[in-house]
């Protein structure tokens, strides 16, 4: 299994569990606005390694970033199985052509 696959069910997991056992129990207790606020300043903590020019900082914060889009998406009802069949339902397509079909 791959590590992605096995994150996202040893969060789906501990979704039920005591929030005092587990970061993501406590995530999930605390609520969606929460979850996408730590995912926020993440990916803000990715982009500073980025420009940093930090590779290690970089894929450290990259591991964070994935991790709590993780939490988001099972808190959400989706999983991983969904991005993957949105991004093949992309493949082959021009992000130009892509964001201007959205933007209709």
């Amino acid at each position: 299994m791959d590590p992605l696959d096995r994150l996202e069910a040893t969060i789906r997991a501990r979704r039920g569990a005591a929030p005092d056992s587990s970061y993501v129990a406590r995530l999930f207790t605390r609520g969606r606005a929460k979850i996408a606020q730590k995912l926020g300043e993440e990916a803000v903590e990715a982009a500073i390694a980025a420009v940093q020019d930090d590779a290690a900082a970089l894929t450290a914060e990259a591991a964070d970033l994935m991790f709590h889009l993780l939490v988001l998406l099972a808190d959400a009802g989706l999983s991983l199985n969904d991005v993957r069949a949105e991004l093949a339902r992309r493949e082959g397509v021009s992000g130009i052509d892509e964001k201007a079909a959205r933007a209709d």
